[in-house]
């Protein structure tokens, strides 16, 4: 302070001039293209707003699984894919009849792979799954598809993880320990990993050889398949909880990453605390939202019903039905109005929107919201629904 009081403040209004002077003596140049610069380029290759893709292999893994292989869509311009951390995933954007929509998957494959051209995601068909079926239905080699570049916080963070961690994994949820045990493996990350993944029988194991090659020779991975629907030699059995944990855990610190279905999460929820480990130590991967709004005890069912849906982009609106079944964000799609979207779990804020009107439920487990965004009514509308008439102010899809 003692310095500012010294300055002439009176100085400071001749600045304008100068600045003004200095313009107009300087010489008109064009000023460089952005990806001139070398940071520019390098933001733009690990950060891209999209990536075109072709499909350049399918993997059959089970009846209601396959592997798919991506690599750059060269016709399209795309040389390179965007390099990523171990446990990231992809947002695809896809057009199914006359709904636009958007699916996460994890990348399945390791960040080494992505150096060399290759990005790798695992689709299992779920029940009543919309985009998965149509997926695994249409998807071929030669397929193109549009994703964003890697997102997500689901990586292993050596200042804030343990140097151990226990990885658990149900269907699908195998995909991010895959591709952690394969940067493990290729040295892109050091820690070890236990897995412990569980199937309801051994024919539902994905990946199974491919994990086991992994663990073969590398004493920092470890792989323990849990059956819950059979007893088999070389297998655990039943379900993944805190005693099965303690079991492969042994006595050094520990971290544990759950990645698997809702009733995965709800079971372990009540078992982590037996760990009587920091809740630091302790990453659940996003799981998405229910399906249905009455699969949440707080559901107000009363308010049952299907309302008027007033959408507000870049100056034009348009009306659509709602249904507060469903989240706004499906409403949307539903009626092909093009809407922002990533996690589709309520916490990325890609979806933030401001509701102008009307009463909405939010499940509290799913409100990511900064605290000053649920003060000035906005909303994430993929963990948001309806339950009245509705106007709603989105931003355009970029």
């Amino acid at each position: 302070m003692s310095g500012l009081r010294k300055l002439n403040m009176m100085d400071f209004t001749t600045l304008i001039p100068v600045r003004e002077k200095k313009i107009e003596s300087s010489p008109e140049e064009k000023l460089p293209e952005l990806n001139a610069y070398k940071a520019n380029r390098l933001a733009a290759a690990l950060h891209p707003k999209s990536q075109k893709l072709i499909v350049s292999d399918v993997q059959i893994l089970n009846d209601s699984a396959k592997l798919f292989t991506l690599c750059p869509d060269k016709e399209a311009g795309i040389e390179q894919l965007a390099y990523f951390s171990a446990g990231q995933y992809l947002s695809f954007t896809l057009k199914i009849g006359s709904a636009y929509t958007t699916r996460p998957y994890t990348i399945c494959s390791s960040p080494k792979d992505a150096l060399n051209g290759k990005y790798q995601i695992l689709v299992k068909k779920v029940s009543d799954g919309f985009v998965s079926e149509y997926i695994l239905n249409n998807w071929e080699k030669g397929t193109k598809v549009v994703s964003s570049g890697p997102l997500g916080n689901f990586t292993y963070e050596p200042l804030r993880d343990a140097k151990s961690v226990i990885g658990i994994a149900g269907g699908s949820g195998i995909s991010v320990f895959y591709s952690l045990a394969k940067a493990v493996k290729e040295g892109t990350e050091d820690f070890s990993l236990t897995v412990l993944y569980g199937s309801k029988t051994e024919k539902d194991i994905l990946l199974k050889n491919e994990l086991e090659e992994l663990a073969s020779g590398c004493e920092k991975i470890k792989i323990v398949n849990v059956l819950s629907d059979e007893k088999k030699d070389g297998f655990e059995n039943g379900f993944i909880g805190a005693d099965l944990i303690k079991k492969y855990a042994g006595t050094d610190s520990y971290s544990v990453f759950v990645c698997g279905p809702k009733a995965m999460y709800d079971f372990l929820e009540k078992e982590i605390p037996d760990l009587n480990i920091r809740r630091k130590f302790v990453r659940f991967e996003l799981s998405g939202i229910s399906k249905h709004a009455k699969d949440y005890k707080a559901f107000p069912c009363e308010k049952e019903g299907t309302y008027k849906l007033t959408v507000i982009c870049a100056g034009k609106t348009v009306t659509a039905e709602c249904a507060s079944e469903y989240t706004l964000l499906s409403a949307l799609e539903r009626n092909g109005i093009p809407a922002p979207a990533r996690c589709r779990s309520g916490i990325c804020g890609w979806c933030r929107s401001r509701l102008l009107s009307g009463e909405v439920f939010i499940p509290e487990e799913s409100d990511g919201r900064r605290l000053a965004d649920a003060q000035f009514g906005y909303i994430h509308p993929c963990a948001t629904f309806p339950l009245g008439d509705i106007t709603l102010e989105i931003p355009p899809v970029n």
